[in-house]
Formats: structure tokens, sequence, C-alpha cells
């Protein structure tokens, strides 16, 4: 039974595969939520008249419409070739989103070279250097996927190159990256500056935001963004102060948040089995969410926290979150707990049915 369930996940995906085809051929959008909402109810009504939970087969079907979208987008991205007959350079492509930008544009048709120190084994197939400053920089695109401070100064090292293509990096935060990134548009060349909000392990972008800040070179955003084009991410442009500001909640607080979580069960010195075996469901979801932060590279969430310059201020907001909560509790003021649990119900509730 396990096997025909699997080889009905595996013909289905068959069947989507063709249906990108034609939503291709129509130019039609890869998703549709109103029919993905149909799908789920019908699966609901199926589970019901075998006596199951509704909840596993609609669980059960966003797993296959996520994994037929993916494939879809794939298939798009490949299709449109937009890249045919261009080159482009991934300097820092040995690293995890490096990486993932030298697949992204290589499915995109261009033809990808990888410059990176620590690429000594080869990338994916890729052609290698080992230092970027022993290319022409004759590419269409050059992309920068290295650390912050490195990426500073590759950029600075770019703008004395001048090179004709279409500039970007892709750091988590841009102040640090500003003078370069002026510099590199003061001197007339076609740079952007992109922030994917996703991780490398991404299969799908539907649901995914890039971020592009406008350095006022439109037809360097233009060319960024059409990159995203045929996938289902949602481009936004804003400014670098905007960005660095949002970063310091989106990614500043998020992250000292989950880090502070892992920092308190360490100093409690209870082990990890023994409060995992008799855990709730809040607690098994935030160290879901912790757990990973945990394994990511903790110079580059370092970055993230010390080079912002809003990052201090929002961690100063969450101490003293913590603080009220704290006082609150120690003086048994339950009207203050509740207006707070409020306040924060409120904000959610922001968000519109459709967002969340």
């Amino acid at each position: 039974m396990d096997g025909e369930i699997v080889r009905l996940a595996g013909r289905r995906l068959r069947l989507a595969r063709q249906v990108g085809l034609v939503k291709d051929r129509g130019s039609r959008e890869l998703r549709d939520f109103a029919q993905e909402k149909l799908v789920l109810e019908r699966a609901r009504g199926a589970a019901r008249a075998e006596g199951i939970p509704g909840d596993l087969a609609a669980d059960l079907m966003t797993l296959l419409i996520g994994s037929s979208l993916a494939t879809q987008e794939r298939q798009r991205v490949r299709s449109r070739r937009q890249g045919a007959g261009r080159r482009a350079l991934v300097i820092g492509g040995a690293g995890r989103m490096g990486s993932w930008f030298a697949r992204f544009l290589a499915s995109q048709g261009f033809e990808v070279e990888i410059a990176d120190p620590a690429a000594t084994g080869g990338v994916g197939g890729f052609p290698v250097l080992a230092d970027w400053r022993e290319s022409p920089v004759d590419q269409e695109l050059v992309v920068v996927a290295a650390p912050l401070r490195a990426t500073a100064d590759i950029l600075s090292g770019l703008a004395a190159r001048r090179p004709a293509g279409v500039i970007f990096d892709i750091g988590s935060l841009k102040s640090p990256l500003e003078p370069a990134l002026r510099q590199l548009a003061e001197a007339g060349l076609l740079v952007t500056s992109l922030h994917p909000l996703f991780g490398p392990d991404t299969r799908l972008l539907s649901g995914r935001h890039v971020v592009v800040i406008d350095l006022g070179v439109r037809r360097a955003n233009a060319a960024a963004e059409a990159l995203f084009a045929p996938t289902m991410a949602e481009v936004v442009t804003m400014d670098l102060e905007r960005h660095d500001r949002l970063m310091s909640c989106i990614l500043g607080i998020s992250h000292a948040l989950n880090l502070a979580f892992l920092a308190a069960l360490v100093g409690t010195g209870e082990r990890a089995a023994d409060l995992m075996r008799l855990s709730s469901t809040t607690f098994d979801r935030q160290l879901a969410v912790a757990g990973p932060v945990a394994h990511e590279n903790p110079r580059l969430y370092f970055e993230i926290q010390s080079l912002n310059p809003y990052g201090l201020a929002a961690l100063e907001g969450l101490s003293s979150a913590i603080e009220r909560i704290r006082a609150i509790v120690r003086s048994g003021d339950e009207p203050g707990f509740v207006a707070l649990m409020e306040r924060g119900r409120n904000w959610v509730a922001e968000r519109g049915p459709d967002e969340g």
C-alpha cells in the first residue's frame, strides 16, 4: 500500500509537468490559489468518506501541490532560456547561496563560472577560478555572494575594473556595502543590490521575496528583476536605509530571540533529551525554529547583528520587552499581562486572512 501511494504521487508529478507545459504555452500563472482551495476541499471530503482526519488528507495534498509547483517552476525557468548565449560570474560560488545562484543561473541557460578560493574541488561541474581577479570580468552578469566584509572589498575592486555587465551582491545587510555600491553607481556601471529572503535549500520560490535595492540604475534593477520573472517569487524594490531598518526586525530580532531561547535552555542545566521528552506544542514549534538557527554560520549571524546600524536599537527593544514581561509577572499584574498579549494579538491580526 505504501508503494502504491508513492507510485500515485509519482504519477501526479508527471501529470503536473504536463500541466506546467500547458500553463507555459498559455502564459498562465503557475499558482492558482482558488484551484488549490478546491483541491484541499475535495481531499477533506474524500477523507471524511474514508473515515480519516480531513487535516491528514489536506496536509498530504499540500505537500503534493508544493512539489508540483516546484517542478513546474523549474520547468518554466529552464524553458524561458533567458540566459542563453550569456555568461555569468559568481564570486563566492562555493558558498551555499553562491552555489544556489550558480545553479539557478545555469538553469536559465547562462554559461556560469565560479570564482572562489574555497572551490578547490570544483563546484557542480562549473569552471572555477581561485581568485576573481584572474577573470577578465567580461561576463554579462557578475554576482557577488561573499561574506559582507569581503563583499565590500570585491565591489570596490570591481569599480576599479569597470566591467560592462550587470553587477549585484546578495548580502543580508546593505549599510556596510553602501560606499562601494555608491562608488559603482557613480562610475556609471550597471549595479544594483539584491537580498534573497530565502535559504540555499529552497526549492519553490512561491511565497518567497527578493528585495532589490534601488541605487538609481534602472537597467540594472530591471535585469535583476528579470532573472526572477519566470518564478513565483515576489520582487520588492526599496531603498538601502529602509531595507536595513526592516532587517533589524526580520533578521535581527528573530535571530536573537531564537539564540536567547537556546541560551536560556542551556542555562537551566536540563538535558535537551529530557525537555523534549516532556515538551509541549509551543515548545516543539519554538525548538523547530531555533534548532536550525543554531546550525547556521555563526560568523554570518554575528555580521547581521553587529553591522546593521539599526541592530542595537532592535536588540534593546527585545531586551526591554523581556524585562517588561518579567516585571509584570513579578508584580502579579494579570491585567497588564492580558493587555500585553492582546496588543500582540491585534498586531498579528493586521496581516489579514491571506497573509498568515
